[in-house]
């Protein structure tokens, strides 16, 4: 196949904000010693969010997300949204329900943590990842070295277009 320069980048940044979501969800349910510890993944029992939710929250939002810290409806929502949003993204498939699953996922995050931003006042990089799963949304990048017209044309998405 042939990409224009815009394709291939679209359909790379695509990729690689996939694969940032994916390393996060296997890091953190494998304790592969970057972020998490081997001893502290989600399969030795420790919840994913606990730590998080209760020592990294700050700003007027903390109580609630401190409240949520542990439970596992939280911890399933997490690592699932962590998993399809990744693999969603990496392989091109329903980009637009997994980029504005990203969003909201991104967006909490930053309320929790960055409230008000804590390095630069206009610009974090979960806003940076936003307005790039924007633009992978609004572009279409599915279509670029990924399997998105395929994944569209199935009987799965023709039946539930919401999986687009």
């Amino acid at each position: 196949m042939s990409y224009t320069k815009e394709q291939l980048i679209w359909g790379l940044l695509r990729i690689a904000l996939g694969w940032i979501f994916l390393w996060a969800f296997l890091d953190k349910i494998f304790g592969l010693g970057f972020s998490t510890s081997p001893a502290k993944s989600w399969l030795k029992g420790v919840s994913p969010t606990s730590g998080f939710l209760k020592f990294a929250t700050k700003g007027p939002l903390t109580h609630l997300y401190q409240a949520l810290a542990g439970h596992p409806a939280v911890d399933w929502l997490f690592m699932l949204g962590l998993l399809l949003v990744g693999l969603s993204l990496v392989l091109g498939i329903a980009v637009r329900l997994a980029g504005i699953s990203g969003i909201i996922l991104l967006a909490l995050i930053f309320s929790a943590k960055s409230l008000p931003p804590v390095n630069n006042p206009i610009l974090d990089e979960h806003i940076f990842y936003i307005l790039v799963l924007f633009g992978i949304i609004f572009t279409r990048a599915g279509r670029w070295i990924g399997l998105e017209d395929r994944w569209d044309n199935s009987a799965l998405v023709k039946r539930l277009p919401f999986l687009k």
